[in-house]
């Protein structure tokens, strides 16, 4: 009894000379197709792997971070907290982009947003508004309206006290908001560098990715045509009625 033609399932999987494990075969890269210096790097480690046999992409993807982390290493020296993140997240194909305003209000306490509305409105065209009306009404109604028997007379002693309570008040609470921008926008600084970094790194990975598969297409065209060439030379040799 004659065996039958072997299943689709059965020829949908191959074994990754790297890792060792069973994947899809549209799953493999060919080892030519991989970067000189990423190939190097899998030899390195897995002395029996050549550019003739074929990488998962999970184990081509994993030397390629490892190989963007020595560039990093090598261009910026020792990598920083931020740039470990952002090597992780691409490791985990996670994104970096967030939203910090949601995550910023989310964390504030209620004495942080009140601090934040006093602030916000001592520095308002209202509140210098108020202050001034405020004044001319104390300075009016101890001068012209209770001028036997003011509560606060000339020079405005209680008015000092007060005004410079409120100073002493308003001070510390608009330093508190401050200090919270300024942590905000540190915040906000550092999220924009890792988006970048992330960005510059991908890019990079795609201009490698395209400029290797370009120079492999431009070899695989150079051999099209030579065995073109050879194809016609041949021919053109048995057209050829000469006698050789």
């Amino acid at each position: 009894m004659t065996a039958g033609p072997p299943s689709p399932a059965a020829d949908a999987f191959a074994s990754c000379p790297v890792c060792g494990a069973h994947r899809l075969a549209h799953d493999l890269v060919p080892g030519q197709l991989v970067r000189p210096a990423i190939a190097e790097r899998i030899a390195r480690d897995h002395p029996g792997w050549t550019i003739a046999q074929a990488v998962c992409s999970s184990d081509l993807r994993r030397y390629q971070l490892a190989h963007l982390e020595d560039v990093l290493e090598e261009e910026r020296g020792e990598l920083t907290t931020l740039d470990r993140e952002v090597l992780e997240r691409i490791r985990k194909g996670e994104l970096v982009a967030r939203n910090l305003e949601q995550e910023v209000e989310e964390r504030l306490s209620r004495g942080d947003r009140i601090a934040d509305r006093v602030a916000t409105f001592g520095g308002s065209w209202t509140f210098i508004t108020i202050f001034f009306l405020v004044i001319a009404c104390w300075m009016a109604i101890n001068v012209v309206v209770l001028t036997r028997k003011p509560f606060d007379p000339y020079p405005f002693i209680l008015l000092n006290l007060v005004l410079s309570c409120l100073a002493a008040i308003q001070a510390p609470i608009i330093m508190m908001s401050q200090n919270r921008r300024e942590v905000k926008d540190r915040l906000r600084a550092e999220h924009d560098y890792q988006v970048n970094l992330k960005a510059e790194l991908e890019v990079r990975l795609l201009h490698e990715k395209l400029d290797h598969l370009i120079v492999h297409q431009w070899q695989r065209l150079l051999e099209t045509q030579r065995l073109q060439v050879e194809m016609l030379d041949g021919l053109a040799a048995r057209l050829d009625p000469r006698p050789p």
